[in-house]
């Protein structure tokens, strides 16, 4: 057992008497010694299990096509349901006005896995029935549309070329790539005539996926890249006559895909003999699908080591979980997922379905640490406490899976010019692909207490 007595604190408690010449002084020594220990000697298990599907529960969508060594052929394409806009502008505007409606797809500058400039095509369709839900990454949309539905194709790549200037000017100073498609104008006045007859359709995304379904962006052409788009939204351009003799071109964002839509990322993944082989003796993470690691955490070694050293006056101070995490070799630079989520493995599922956050005590996550090459769960003392609770110690309470998430964040004001992230959510990593190898014979528990004996 190796245990750190990292101090010994003796506490000296001095009793004082004021007098005058003719009094004396007495004092009281007591010797109490305050220690902290620090225990990192337990063992942890674990191994990779398949992660075939996950549910969508992102607003971002996943485009394109790798085939890449050492990790796979994945391919992802996109159905979506769009939040409409409630005040279309209407006045000065007739449906004939309407010049054109564009499909315009941003993606984040350096979002992507493959070659930036090999061309690749996507087909753009118009689904016919509203998409079910909850939805996961498997989805076959094949009764959700029609092939004689396509009103739209495009050949496109990851940078800003073939872009006027003044266009790529703001989009490169935003630091941002769109891909943007032309759709058929009828269906730009079809949006136009359907708000002015029933502008209450455009006021419920639900009502208003009764009548326009969505679309269905498809792989039609080419491989060798993976897009991120993190902002996609249909817009209108028409002429707006502001007088009898003056009018204005415009350009209006009439819907955009929300979190409050279906959208889901169609997602097939064949996995690479070398990952296989690997994941047989490795636990690994493979992402967005592939594998998780599930591990068992040493419960009753803990609460037996922390007994067996805990006296009346005992105070646990902090329990972390350190995974050592090595990138996988390949050939499209993929590296390892930004955040890792640690969550017991029978609450695996209803975490992600009602879209939930760490309790720091079945549920808790870590940043990728770069110069450390590890993940540290530094806020486990809930977990720990928990235990300490415990009349038994379950199967369940050791059983935990290493799952790759993303972070919903937003930002409030905590103070003068000062904002704070709040996370709120922790969904499926749905992003560019992304593992990681774990080396489970190196993690550490650390758990930390601080214990008081009381000298008479």
């Amino acid at each position: 057992m190796k245990i750190k007595n990292l101090f010994i604190v003796t506490l000296i408690a001095l009793g004082v008497i004021s007098c005058n010449e003719d009094s004396t002084i007495g004092s009281s020594i007591v010797n109490d010694e305050l220690a902290v220990v620090i225990d990192s000697t337990f063992t942890v298990t674990g191994h990779s299990v398949p992660n075939a599907k996950i549910q969508s529960r992102t607003d971002v969508q996943l485009l394109g096509i790798i085939d890449a060594k050492g990790y796979g052929h994945l391919s992802s394409e996109f159905v979506t349901q769009f939040m409409p806009s409630n005040a279309l502008d209407t006045v000065g505007v007739t449906v004939n006005d309407i010049d054109s409606l564009m499909l315009g797809m941003v993606m984040s500058e350096g979002q992507y896995v493959g070659d930036s400039i090999v061309p690749m095509g996507i087909d753009v369709y118009r689904l016919k029935r509203a998409l079910p839900y909850p939805i996961f990454s498997n989805f076959n949309p094949e009764d959700y549309y029609s092939p004689d539905d396509l009103i739209a194709s495009k050949i496109y790549n990851a940078t800003r070329l073939g872009m006027p200037d003044s266009i790529a000017k703001v989009y490169r100073n935003n630091k941002q790539v769109p891909v943007e498609v032309k759709l058929p104008v009828e269906l730009g006045r079809e949006f136009f005539k359907k708000y002015k007859e029933s502008p209450e359709t455009f006021n419920d995304p639900e009502r208003f996926a009764e009548w326009f379904p969505g679309l269905y962006i498809k792989n039609s052409y080419g491989t060798g890249r993976v897009m991120r788009f993190y902002n996609t939204s249909l817009a209108l351009h028409y002429t707006k006559h502001i007088t009898a003799d003056s009018t204005t071109h415009m350009r209006k964002a009439i819907m955009a895909v929300t979190p409050e839509v279906v959208n889901n990322n169609n997602m097939e993944l064949s996995i690479s003999p070398q990952i296989k082989s690997l994941a047989q003796t490795t636990p690994i993470v493979m992402a967005p699908l592939g594998y998780n690691t599930e591990v068992t955490l040493p419960a009753q070694d803990l609460l037996n080591r922390f007994r067996s050293q805990s006296g009346d006056y005992t105070v646990v101070n902090a329990m972390t979980f350190e995974v050592p995490a090595e990138t996988i070799e390949n050939d499209y630079d993929i590296k390892a997922p930004n955040y890792m989520l640690l969550v017991r493995k029978d609450k695996l599922t209803d975490f992600f379905a009602t879209t939930q956050i760490n309790d720091d005590v079945t549920s808790f996550y870590a940043i990728y640490n770069t110069a450390r090459k590890s993940y540290t769960f530094s806020a486990m003392r809930g977990y720990f406490t928990d235990l300490l609770k415990k009349d038994k110690i379950t199967a369940s309470d050791c059983e935990f899976v290493l799952v790759p998430v993303n972070l919903n964040v937003e930002y409030v004001q905590s103070g003068y010019n000062t904002n704070e992230a709040v996370v709120v959510a922790i969904v499926p990593y749905v992003d560019t692909p992304a593992m990681v190898k774990f080396d489970l014979d190196k993690a550490k528990i650390k758990l930390t207490y601080s214990k008081q004996t009381i000298n008479n």
